[in-house]
């Protein structure tokens, strides 16, 4: 079942919706300071791109920099990629086979506006919380 809404996924947004996290990670590596960012952002391009059986789970050991760098990523590039999701999750919403992914991209804005201090894992990882997208 996770390889059909996978499939269907990526038709229906994931292969845009990680062209963009693609983009933003390109330009995160024009700088030095904001080569982090641009990890991120392809960590998360490849996790949108086929995202069920996976799930995001927040790390422990992650303190202030990934604070700093959430503020930082939420002005440079956070805001927009949300703005795609929330967009493409209303269009999704407009036929009832998409309303499960349209869904999904509600809780990917949320990932998308702070994605530092998140790891992408199986959702069969212990670590893996009984709600998604925490």
């Amino acid at each position: 079942m996770r390889f059909v809404l996978n499939v269907l996924w990526f038709v229906l947004a994931g292969f845009w919706l990680s062209l963009g996290y693609a983009l933003a990670g390109v330009l995160m590596f024009l700088l030095i300071v904001t080569i982090p960012f641009g990890v991120a952002s392809f960590r998360l391009a490849g996790f949108v791109l086929w995202p069920f059986g996976r799930t995001i789970v927040p790390q422990h050991d992650a303190g202030t920099p990934s604070l700093v760098g959430n503020v930082l990523w939420f002005v440079l590039a956070g805001v927009w990629i949300a703005i795609a999701h929330v967009i493409t999750g209303i269009g999704l919403c407009l036929t009832i086979i998409g309303i499960p992914f349209g869904w999904a991209n509600i809780k990917l804005a949320l990932v998308a506006l702070a994605p530092l201090g998140k790891e992408v894992v199986s959702s069969d990882d212990p670590r893996a919380l009984p709600v998604a997208w925490a």
